[in-house]
């Protein structure tokens, strides 16, 4: 079983320190979402500006299923738009306004519950 890596002093729950021989880190929830099917999927495209520079990104949010799938669905997008962009919290960062480019290619894949919001 793969252990989860923690990358802060609360993920370990106020514990900084151990003498303890047999100490073992707390078991991080290892269950991941099972990905639900792309016509089932409630996905959200909305522009987003702040905190960027006054820099425009495109968010895709509220994508249920694994990491791993998000991240694959991410990088097809940021292929589609020809862009940089990123995956992180749970939502898909693409550079720049593409907003209308990310929904047709969604809904061509499968994706027919998703809409721009915002």
């Amino acid at each position: 079983m793969a252990s989860k890596k923690i990358n802060s002093l609360n993920g370990l729950g106020g514990l900084v320190y151990s003498t303890d021989p047999n100490f073992k880190l707390p078991e991080a929830d290892n269950e991941e979402q099972e990905t639900i099917l792309p016509a089932q999927q409630k996905l959200r495209i909305r522009l987003d500006t702040k905190q960027r520079a006054g820099k425009a990104v495109t968010l895709i949010q509220d994508f249920i299923g694994a990491n791993k799938d998000l991240e694959d669905l991410g990088k097809k997008l940021k292929s589609f738009c020809g862009t940089g962009g990123s995956v992180k919290d749970g939502e898909i960062i693409v550079q720049g306004d593409n907003r209308d480019k990310i929904l047709q290619w969604l809904l061509k894949n499968g994706y027919t519950n998703a809409k721009k919001s915002g």
